[in-house]
């Protein structure tokens, strides 16, 4: 049985732009996007690490309250996808969801200026034996949460072809093993902590490597895909598609679509 996809459409958006990871740094993503660079009707994504579950949810509370502001009289918004470093919970049960700042479930496919964008977020945490040995040391230290694996799946990307949706740009937090970062010189010290490490790695890619290959099966007429996780920025053409890295807090506009 098919099941309509989870879409959020913003038709007052005159323009997306993409962003890097955050890593709780909610306010100071406000204010580059509505004072340094002065954006208007403009939708950003977080293409994951967002930091959400390192505080208590009255805390995420506390921190729209601030930039609620802001982001109405620059008519902007700001929705934020699942990394690694975030709590899975926030994004599946979509616990912040107010209408300028919410987060968003895998899957969703956002509607604006023409395009439809997927979202689908995870990755592994390379520090993960690290940040588990501080839980343990310090009970009630929450830094790692478990299901951050990203997720190949095609039961939902079958429903969004079956809802005919035309996916035209992909918004992930890891990448297609193909594109960068492809050092593992990083891992080396942390996989001697985790002998499981460089197997997980692996396999995050290739659940990116499964997507894209459905996506392309399916005829999706995907031009665009962003990425985060790595700290870098970077960029190239591949298959017909353009793949573009970005760095901590780095802001990449979307053309506008058709």
């Amino acid at each position: 049985m098919n099941i309509m996809p989870n879409i959020l459409t913003y038709s007052e958006a005159k323009s997306v732009v993409i962003s890097g990871d955050i890593h709780g740094e909610f306010e100071t993503l406000v204010y580059q996007m509505c004072v340094q660079y002065d954006m208007h009707d403009t939708l950003l994504i977080v293409a994951g690490d967002c930091g959400l579950g390192f505080e208590k949810p009255a805390y995420y509370e506390q921190v729209f309250k601030r930039v609620q502001k802001r982001l109405t009289e620059h008519n902007c918004w700001v929705a934020m996808m699942r990394g690694n470093h975030d709590n899975s919970v926030y994004f599946e049960q979509q616990m912040i969801a107010h209408e300028r700042f919410r987060t968003m479930p895998d899957y969703t496919v956002v509607e604006a200026c023409g395009h439809h964008i997927l979202c689908v977020g995870g990755a592994i945490s390379i520090d993960r034996a690290w940040r588990k040995q501080q839980m343990m040391r310090q009970p009630g230290k929450e830094c790692y949460w478990g299901a951050e694996m990203p997720r190949y799946d095609a039961a939902m990307l079958n429903d969004i072809k079956a809802a005919g949706i035309p996916i035209d740009i992909v918004v992930t937090h890891t990448a297609p093993s193909f594109c960068e970062l492809q050092t593992k010189s990083g891992l080396m010290s942390w996989a001697s902590q985790d002998p499981d490490l460089l197997q997980d790695c692996d396999h995050e890619r290739e659940q990116m490597d499964e997507l894209l290959k459905h996506l392309k099966r399916d005829g999706h007429p995907v031009a665009r895909w962003c990425y985060g996780h790595f700290h870098q920025s970077w960029h190239s053409e591949i298959l017909g598609i353009f793949f573009k890295m970005l760095d901590i807090r780095e802001f990449y506009e979307l053309p506008q679509g058709v």
